[in-house]
């Protein structure tokens, strides 16, 4: 039986306006969100003022510090990760890591525990988290690696498995197999502050 706190948002249910349940206080109107990640977060495949956290900042009206490093394996990006943290002391972190692991065949219990212990750096700081699941890299029939929602379920964090795999689905919102474009980042960041909303941590503008 599936944990309730773990909110699977899906493209269909932002379509029909459903709200997921509020599992999360606002954040304060000052508060720091942390876009924590590899390409994907850092905007690879579009200009720097497309990339999603950049556009998140605007729908927000939240400063979004974009964490992300293009190649980043998730091992790495856990040695890193506390430094950030105390650096920035966000109030929230999004994180979207693992596309790397999975691309270079990493053992995904490896990968799926440095998720893991990367939520449980942030909640060790009061740090709220979000994530969103990456696809296995194949040609049809994209969806989130399982392990990702088994972190939600085991970690109790709100996750979004369908973003993704509907962006690198389409040709349109991609900029190359494993990349989205300007308008992939745009959708990108607009179903992350829908998930931030439905979860309370945003209010709607």
């Amino acid at each position: 039986m599936k944990n309730t706190l773990v909110i699977l948002i899906s493209l269909s249910l932002f379509a029909c306006e459903q709200s997921a349940p509020k599992v999360y206080q606002k954040i304060s109107p000052d508060a720091v969100i942390l876009a924590f990640g590899d390409s994907l977060t850092y905007g690879t495949g579009a200009s720097g003022n497309t990339s999603y956290p950049s556009i998140l900042s605007e729908l927000s009206q939240h400063k979004v510090i974009n964490a992300g490093i293009p190649g980043e394996v998730s091992q790495t990006g856990l040695r890193r990760l506390s430094k950030l943290l105390d650096q920035y002391q966000p109030e929230l972190m999004i994180l979207i890591h693992g596309g790397n692991d999975l691309l270079r065949r990493v053992p995904e219990q490896q990968l799926a525990s440095n998720l893991s212990q990367m939520i449980t750096t942030a909640r060790e700081r009061d740090i709220k988290v979000v994530m969103l699941g990456v696809p296995k890299p194949q040609l049809f029939l994209l969806s989130s690696a399982e392990l990702y929602q088994q972190v939600a379920e085991e970690q109790h964090v709100p996750v979004d498995l369908e973003t993704l795999p509907e962006i690198l689905s389409d040709n349109g919102l991609k900029s190359d197999r494993i990349h989205p474009n300007s308008a992939g980042y745009r959708l990108m960041a607009e179903n992350i502050y829908n998930l931030l909303v439905n979860t309370g941590a945003l209010s709607s503008q």
